[in-house]
This record gives structure tokens, C-alpha cells and sequence, in this order.
């Protein structure tokens, strides 16, 4: 089961007036050059670190043993402390400017503000980002405490932070909100959202303990399953089998339907952009970027904002689906298993320069906007918070080494594919190809490195019939089936 150091979110709105809501607004802009200015300074401390000749050192310490890797992390540790690098020492830097403000934001929040510049530029000194990126005007949209007890504060249905007292929006009849207030707030967070073409505030409480049941007619939704799962997630689609059913599914189905009004609000706007910016565009239609200022129509602002609206939408609908995609995986069991895929890497454009048989130019483009659409990661960290509340394994299999895609449990051989090859041949029977690959991922080894044949050869026959009845339903059924289906 979880521990009890485990945390939860609840998000519900506020009720501000037009002078709370101003009063918002300022605190969010002075937190956000707070922020930047926080930022600005750990980066510098970087760049004058990096510069120095104990870091050029320490870079060409070797760290092959555990012994060298150990004294390799002391002496970056120790220059840290040095050149004031870690987060308490941020802390101390924004204190001065905290306490000009200190009527408008507390130090909680100040610190928690220096503690995100310094995650931002740790990860750019371990090499996950090239540079830092500065907040401009209106783009800091979540300010949070520390605790429960000063700062920001969650107290009888209402918020109240230095001054302020917000009042929490809370259905009468929702009873998940009920059970989940009667938990231990650890801290708050206040979130600035563009909804509707109106800026709105919702507050998130950090929540001790884990989520409660919910309930419907039938009842407990989500309900902990029995065996193991395997799941093979792909750019689109999703393919799930247990020892009671095979599912092949599109993922995020929901934001289909509003695919086709988001390009036509793009075009809307590309357009009422060149029409005033003629000088921003060379002949051939391409950016001219010897000017940097962009001259916006009324029109092209309310198209913006219905732009931000649908991409809010998406993102909504995206992870709803997410979520019910996830509460009928755990249904079927309590074992997990899935590839370690690196989606990242699958949005990236080739790199060699191919030809087709036909001898034309092979596009670069992979499944960028594909994985931008379907966020097929997004699932995988759901099933990991599902895994912590309920207690469940999820284990992730050594990619390169099963092969699930190329593996044969019949003649124990690999048979490399191409990506447009949809259906295996098993005695003489057409498999779909991504559910085949699921079932081989539910009968991986105990190492999580290669295929259980034996395993494979005794539930075969069972998995064919549920294999079956999916390829019967997805063929009868009326959804969109995507040409990765093979259907």
C-alpha cells in the first residue's frame, strides 16, 4: 500500500471580486520578475562556476568505480557551495527583495519562487536543457506556499493569503471533495488560468494520504484487478492484454473532434496576421525578421483567445481520456508491465537524408505532431500515480533486449519488421501486430530482458480467442480506425 507520506491534488475554483482579481494580477506579475530575477542570478552563478579552473578539473575526474563517482559528486557539491549555487543560498538572495514587497508576497512564496529558478538551472548544469527560459508578461500562472500555516493558507472553505480571503467554490453534492477535505493539507497553490477568454483563479490543495473511492451505481470505480497486464503504448494507439481481455484503443480519442477547428483558426489567424504585417513577409511568403514588432488586429486577438481556449480544451479532454483509459488498466489487474519507450526522441526529425524506391527524397518528419497530440507519456505517469495509490507493480521491460516487436514465441526467433507490416503470421493465423506485441510483454521474465516462451506457448490459445473478439469489435464498431490498426 502507499505510504503515509504519499500526497494527493485537489484543484477547485475561487471566487474573486474585480478588486481581489487585481490585486492577483499584481502579485502574480511582481512573483514573476521575482522569479526571473531569481533566475537571472543562479544562471550568472553557473556560467561563473563553469568559467572557473577547479570545475575544468572536476569535469576530467574520472568516474568509472563507485569510490571515483562518489568523489567526483563531493567536489561538484563542494563548488556548488562555493559559488552559491544550492537553494538555501538562493533563499538568502531573494530575501531583500522579498521584503520590499513583503505586503504584497510572503517569504514562503518568495522562496518557493528562488527554489524553481534553481531547479531550472540545475537542469541545464546536468545537461537536460541548453538554457533557462525567462517568464515574459503574464506568463507565470502558479504561485505556491510552503506550508499550511503562514503564506498562502487553507482554512473552512476559504483562502486567505496576506490580506485576501477567497472563498472556495464547492458543489453542495460533490461528495469526493468532502471525503478528500477531511485529509491534511500540506500546502497551497494558486493557479492562473485563461478560460473563456477571461483570466480565472483555481486553488490546488496538496493534499496528505491518498484519493478517496469514488462510488457509482455499480461500485467502487477503478477497482484493483487480479494478474498481470501487458501494455504496449505506440504514438496513437494502446494496446492492453490481461488474463480476461485483449484491447486495442486510440488513445485520447476526444481530441479528434476538435482537430479540425484548430487548423482552421490557425489559417484565420495566419491570415488576418499578413494582413497587417505586409512588411513582416518576404515575396516567397517566409518571415521577415529584420523587424521585431508585430501589429495585432482586434479580430486577431479574439481569434487568439479562442485558440487558447481549444488548446485548453485539448489538454482537458486529453487527460480525462488518459485517466479513463487508466482506471480500466488496473481493472484488468495488478501486475504491469510496458516498454521504456523514448517518445522525446520519436518527435525529433531524421537525420540522414534517405530516397524511397522510387528514388524522391524520404520526409524527415516522424511522429511529432502525432505524439503532441496523444501525449502517450502522459499515460504512463498516470499508471505510475495510479501505482502509488494503490499499491500496484509497474515494471518496465529492457526495450533493446526482449524485442517485443520482432520476437516469435513459435520459432523462438527475432523477424525484424517494417513499421508497415500490421499483421504476424502464428500457425498459420493473422495476429495483430501491437496486440501480439502486448501479449509477449505480459509473459516477460522475471529479469524484464527477454520473452518467456514457455509462458507464451500455454496461454497462447486463450489470448487468440480474446484476440478474437477485439478484432470483431473493433470491426464492427463505428469509431475511426486509424491505419496503424492494419484493420
Amino acid at each position: 500500500m502507499a505510504s503515509s507520506t504519499s500526497s494527493y491534488v485537489l484543484t477547485l475554483p475561487l471566487q474573486t471580486r474585480h478588486h481581489e482579481a487585481n490585486i492577483l494580477e499584481k502579485r502574480f506579475e511582481i512573483a514573476r520578475k521575482i522569479y526571473n530575477a531569481c533566475l537571472a542570478e543562479a544562471d550568472k552563478r553557473l556560467r561563473v562556476m563553469q568559467e572557473s579552473k577547479d570545475y575544468q578539473k572536476a569535469r576530467k575526474l574520472p568516474s568509472s568505480t563507485p569510490s571515483e563517482r562518489k568523489l567526483r559528486s563531493t567536489t561538484f557539491r563542494q563548488l556548488n557551495k562555493r559559488f552559491k549555487l544550492e537553494e538555501y543560498a538562493l533563499h538568502t538572495y531573494v530575501k531583500s527583495m522579498q521584503t520590499r514587497f513583503k505586503h504584497l508576497i510572503d517569504s514562503h512564496t518568495a522562496q518557493k519562487l528562488a527554489s524553481r529558478a534553481h531547479h531550472a538551472v540545475k537542469k541545464k548544469q546536468i545537461g537536460m536543457a541548453t538554457k533557462v527560459s525567462f517568464k515574459g508578461f503574464g506568463k507565470l500562472n502558479s504561485v505556491e506556499g510552503k506550508t499550511n500555516a503562514a503564506g498562502i493558507r487553507y482554512k473552512d472553505r476559504k483562502i486567505y493569503w496576506l490580506g485576501l480571503e477567497l472563498p472556495v467554490r464547492i458543489k453542495p453534492k460533490d461528495d469526493y471533495v468532502f471525503l478528500a477535505l477531511e485529509s491534511r493539507v500540506k500546502y497551497s497553490r494558486i493557479l492562473r488560468t485563461f478560460m473563456k477568454g477571461t483570466i480565472r483563479y483555481q486553488i490546488q490543495l496538496i493534499l496528505e494520504g491518498t484519493p478517496p473511492q469514488k462510488y457509482n451505481q455499480v461500485g467502487i470505480k477503478g477497482k484493483l484487478g487480479k494478474g498481470r497486464v501487458g501494455i504496449d503504448i505506440g504514438t496513437q494507439t494502446a494496446a492492453i492484454v490481461s488474463d480476461s481481455k485483449a484491447s486495442l484503443v486510440e488513445l485520447a480519442p476526444s481530441v479528434i473532434h476538435i482537430q479540425k477547428e484548430i487548423r482552421l483558426i490557425q489559417r484565420a489567424m495566419d491570415r488576418s496576421r499578413r494582413a497587417m504585417n505586409p512588411e513582416k513577409f518576404n515575396k516567397d511568403g517566409t518571415i521577415n525578421r529584420s523587424s521585431k514588432r508585430w501589429v495585432q488586429s482586434k479580430r486577431y486577438g479574439k481569434l487568439k483567445a479562442a485558440f487558447q481556449e481549444i488548446n485548453r480544451l485539448h489538454s482537458v479532454y486529453r487527460k480525462q481520456d488518459h485517466c479513463c483509459l487508466a482506471n480500466q488498466i488496473i481493472e484488468q489487474g495488478d501486475e504491469f508491465f510496458i516498454e521504456t519507450m523514448n517518445f522525446q526522441a520519436l518527435q525529433k526529425r531524421a537525420k540522414e537524408t534517405t530516397r524511397n524506391k522510387n528514388g524522391r527524397f524520404n520526409r524527415k518528419k516522424r511522429f511529432g505532431k502525432s505524439i503532441a497530440r496523444k501525449a502517450p507519456s502522459m499515460l504512463i505517469t498516470i499508471l505510475e500515480q495510479k501505482r502509488s495509490i494503490f499499491g500496484i507493480e509497474l515494471k518496465k521491460i529492457n526495450t533493446s533486449k526482449a524485442k517485443a516487436s520482432q520476437y516469435h514465441h513459435e520459432t523462438n526467433t527475432f523477424q525484424k519488421k517494417s513499421l508497415s507490416e500490421r499483421w504476424n503470421l502464428i500457425r498459420n493465423e493473422r495476429v495483430q501486430r501491437d496486440l501480439y506485441s502486448a501479449y509477449l510483454i505480459k509473459n516477460v521474465t522475471e529479469s524484464l530482458d527477454s520473452i518467456n516462451r514457455y509462458l507464451c506457448v500455454d496461454a497462447y490459445d486463450h489470448f487468440k480467442k480474446l484476440h478474437d473478439i477485439e478484432i470483431i469489435r473493433i470491426k464492427s464498431s463505428n469509431q475511426n480506425k486509424i491505419s496503424s490498426f492494419g484493420i
